[in-house]
């Protein structure tokens, strides 16, 4: 039994979308329960995931990093940080931006140094980039080409019911059932 934890802040719906995404990738693997946990509620929930053995952290890229109100998240996790709270947890992330690069491995990269001050133990994304050659296809998982963790693109001018595409949502449930998988492991 593995609980996973998806901490994340959602400004249009769309990272929501993504989070739940992964979490249908953790729902994939027996004895794993995800629990979506909104930043704006982490307060309410903070031992859900003082308590998880994973945790994957989601934000939109603004302005080429994770979304203020994520930000001011991770400044309030000092208290943890300094007690080691979440020392030895797996750890993962996800983010989403309109445009197809828009920065986004510096979000991910800010949420890989984030975990990493925690003492956590990182899970990058399994698979091979998609859409790199001429038989390649928008439709393809992974068709951003990240390792580091998850990334979805979502039109400025859709609504998270339309975008991200389907490749993209998958691509973030092959994330989430890599970490379950990887918390089911590390728990032995």
């Amino acid at each position: 039994m593995s609980s996973i934890a998806i901490v994340y802040h959602s400004g249009f719906g769309h990272t929501a979308v993504v989070a739940q995404a992964v979490a249908s990738g953790v729902a994939q693997v027996a004895g794993a329960t995800a629990h979506l946990i909104p930043i704006d509620e982490f307060e309410a929930k903070q031992s859900v995931v003082d308590q998880a053995d994973a945790v994957i952290f989601g934000s939109p890229t603004y302005m080429g990093a994770v979304s203020g109100p994520f930000k001011t998240f991770m400044d309030s996790t000092s208290k943890i940080w300094y007690g080691r709270g979440w020392q030895d947890k797996l750890a993962a992330g996800f983010t989403v931006s309109a445009s197809q690069s828009g920065d986004k491995l510096a979000t991910l990269n800010q949420l890989a140094i984030f975990a990493a001050q925690h003492g956590m133990i990182w899970v990058g994304l399994h698979l091979l980039p998609g859409n790199n050659n001429s038989n390649g296809s928008v439709d393809d998982l992974n068709r951003l080409g990240s390792f580091l963790g998850a990334m979805a693109q979502a039109n400025a001018d859709q609504g998270a019911e339309v975008t991200p595409p389907d490749s993209d949502r998958k691509t973030a449930a092959a994330l989430g059932k890599r970490v379950a998988e990887a918390a089911a492991r590390w728990a032995k």
